[in-house]
């Protein structure tokens, strides 16, 4: 029987978007959120590429793009500056960049959102893809970013709402990128059976 060649790893930018985190005026809590969580949840190899930028419009802009075109990755997951204020720009900046919008990502997390906090509606947050590149745009809090990429369960550990993340292996697979494996006891893969899942 012939081997299984080993998974290619998937390459994931990670930027937070924070004026007083980039100016080191407290500690960043997204990235090491989203680290902790993406080492929990997906089982096949990962190569994290890490950035810390304040809320300025064409900076987030340029770190997208350079993620993306020069750094080669695959899933780009930005966490803030997602709200109403006028400093929360990071939707903007991933529209800005974008070659495709991917509505249902912005859909889905509002909707896992409103079942813990009714001012999750006040977030802009949006899935776009530049090129072969999927970027999402998480909240800011380590809570709800598990929230969002996880989903929720009931006390008898049920499914009550599926994480955003479910999806993200397949839609990375579909623009060409490498097949990523999770941990279902953390957060299902769905691929429909036409593709092999």
């Amino acid at each position: 029987m012939t081997p299984t060649p080993p998974l290619q790893a998937a390459r994931i930018g990670l930027v937070s978007v924070s004026d007083r985190a980039s100016r080191g005026e407290y500690e960043d809590a997204g990235i090491p959120a989203l680290r902790e969580w993406l080492v929990r949840a997906v089982a096949s190899p990962l190569e994290l590429v890490e950035r810390v930028i304040p809320d300025e419009r064409a900076l987030v802009e340029a770190t997208l793009i350079a993620l993306a075109d020069s750094e080669g990755c695959d899933l780009v997951l930005t966490t803030g500056g997602t709200g109403p204020a006028p400093r929360d720009v990071t939707p903007d900046a991933t529209l800005a960049v974008a070659d495709r919008v991917m509505d249902g990502f912005g859909e889905r997390m509002r909707q896992i959102g409103l079942r813990f906090v009714p001012t999750a509606i006040l977030s802009r947050q949006v899935g776009a893809l530049r090129g072969r590149t999927l970027i999402v745009n998480l909240p800011g809090q380590p809570k709800a970013i598990r929230e969002t990429l996880e989903g929720a369960r009931g006390p008898a550990g049920e499914w009550l709402e599926i994480g955003i993340f479910s999806a993200i292996p397949y839609c990375l697979e579909l623009v060409g990128g490498p097949r990523i494996e999770t941990r279902p006891e953390v957060v299902p893969a769905f691929r429909p059976r036409s593709a092999g899942a």
